[in-house]
């Protein structure tokens, strides 16, 4: 094999590889004695088949794999030979015209990793804002849950249903005259004004009694899940059973004891918990952002621009997305085109911060055991229908790429944990708002900080690609500084982890949404209340 550097310029690289026929005769030669004992041919005893006639018989796919094979090696001989970090997988092509018998001639591109000079975290200081459970906390937390739990009483047969009240109908639903499935139902409980069955059936039974029976008239919406029903004209014959309303909750033992708790006490002691693991997650994550604008503004070099490009492609599809859902997408589109270039240097700045934090945690030998690997890889296997779990697993643990994306989101908790137990932290108590805040001043804090000198208006919309919480944070995920296998593209700090998946070309498709039957939309929803 024959190399030659033809670019050497900032972090890219470029080489000519050359790899001699010979080279890629000898190998065949040596697969063909692999394969020869167990190829067999009518005419010659097992194994005795000739290596002229077995090259013959199979020489193209010989050569095909050997080619992959030879090639593959080499790039990873250049890599070693020269000492590269790369920080995506190499561009490699052919030479056009290659044919069997001559020299295959080879361009591989790549990015390095800068050299990074390893982060001195002697001195960190943060400061942690925690958020005391107050009373009115509890009282708003209980508040919500009892409203969350109602409960209905018989109402007088007298009594005409009005919003909010509760009826229990027995329903048939016809579409031309025939009764279509799911369209059945007994005893079941709508609430008038919750929305739960389609336009027009609510509205038609107000007014209604206890022992009333009435046929309505609804029309399907276009868009509903069922074509068969979508946009279609239904009568439903309904009869009402009972007309409730809503009897008063106490918050009291017998409530508790109604949610599978001992006493009131409990009830409360439970959502006190809740309430504080709510705030420690947005301590935490104003505590992140904390300790990335310090390493931030201690630290630039240039990054590898390939990994930036990937990130920013993250961000911005994701802003997309967003837009697509506003009511005017076009006015959302142009703004966040407007501010196209601002999210290219956050792009920048999170590929440097994940760079950075991969190389606190290696020089601190911070690592992810084999049984949480294991864990995340379960985890994300969930996303998928049953049937293609195994199979998503397997991908998995064949490709280290996708390895490596999986195990950034962890892995950077782990170094961002280990900052934490290293800083010097002081606490002071804030309000839950104050909290929110100061989060929020940060956020606009990273967007100003990636913006150049003259430019400082921070623009209106920007939560898309910076949400603020516990795992949120606007940085990159550190799994850039290992092996070659492991330089997954840059991805945000912010994205989930069970949503770290692989090339769809490759993985499992995911399980679909469930279609609901009509009845679930419309009025057949018997449990939905």
């Amino acid at each position: 094999m024959q190399i030659v550097e033809t670019t050497n310029e900032g972090l890219k690289r470029a080489y000519s590889v050359t790899i001699t026929a010979k080279e890629i005769d000898d190998k065949i030669d040596a697969e063909v004695k692999k394969v020869a004992p167990q190829v067999r041919m009518p005419g010659f005893r097992p194994g005795k088949v000739p290596a002229n006639l077995v090259r013959k018989m199979h020489g193209d796919a010989l050569h095909a794999d050997v080619l992959n094979t030879t090639v593959r090696e080499s790039v990873d001989g250049l890599i070693k030979d020269k000492k590269l970090r790369p920080a995506l997988q190499p561009k490699v092509e052919m030479a056009d015209g290659y044919e069997q018998g001559k020299d295959a001639e080879l361009t591989v591109e790549v990015e390095i990793l800068p050299e990074i000079e390893t982060p001195s975290i002697e001195g960190l200081k943060l400061e942690r804002l925690t958020v005391p459970v107050s009373d009115e906390q509890m009282d708003e937390a209980l508040g919500r849950l009892a409203q969350n739990q109602k409960s209905y009483k018989d109402a007088p047969k007298t009594k005409k249903a009005a919003e909010g009240d509760q009826l229990i109908i027995d329903f048939v639903g016809r579409v031309d005259g025939t009764e279509f499935e799911g369209g059945k139902a007994e005893d079941a409980p709508l609430v008038i004004g919750s929305g739960q069955f389609i336009p027009g059936f609510e509205d038609q039974l107000t007014g209604v009694k206890t022992g009333d029976e009435k046929t309505i008239t609804v029309t399907f919406p276009e868009d509903y899940p069922a074509e068969h029903l979508a946009g279609k004209e239904a009568e439903f014959d309904v009869t009402v059973k009972q007309v409730k309303v809503e009897s008063e909750t106490k918050i009291d033992d017998e409530f508790a004891k109604g949610l599978g708790l001992e006493s009131l006490d409990k009830l409360k002691e439970l959502m006190k918990g809740q309430i504080e693991q709510e705030s420690a997650g947005l301590t935490r994550t104003q505590m992140k952002r904390q300790l990335l604008d310090k390493l931030a503004a201690d630290h630039d070099f240039p990054v590898p621009p390939t990994m930036v490009e990937a990130e920013f492609e993250q961000i911005w599809n994701q802003l997309q997305a967003e837009a697509a859902k506003e009511e005017d997408t076009e006015a959302a589109l142009k703004e966040i085109e407007a501010e196209k270039d601002e999210y290219k240097r956050i792009a920048e700045r999170r590929v440097r911060l994940g760079l950075l934090l991969s190389e606190i945690g290696q020089a601190n030998k911070v690592e992810i055991t084999q049984q949480e690997m294991q864990m995340l890889i379960q985890q994300a296997a969930q996303q998928y229908r049953p049937e293609d779990r195994e199979r998503f697993i397997e991908y998995i643990r064949n490709e280290p790429m996708a390895q490596a994306q999986l195990r950034a989101p962890l892995y950077e908790d782990k170094v961002v944990d280990y900052l934490f137990d290293q800083a010097e932290v002081t606490e002071r108590e804030v309000t839950r708002e104050e909290l929110e805040a100061a989060i929020e001043a940060e956020e606009g804090a990273e967007a100003e900080k990636a913006k150049p000198a003259a430019k400082k208006k921070a623009p209106a919309k920007k939560a898309p690609a910076k949400k603020a919480d516990e795992d949120k944070a606007a940085d990159e995920k550190p799994a850039a500084k290992k092996a070659p296998a492991k330089k997954a593209p840059a991805k945000k700090a912010d994205e989930k982890k069970a949503d770290e998946k692989p090339a769809a070309k490759k993985a499992p498709a995911k399980k679909p949404a469930a279609k609901k039957a009509p009845a679930k939309k419309a009025a057949a929803k018997k449990d939905a209340e």
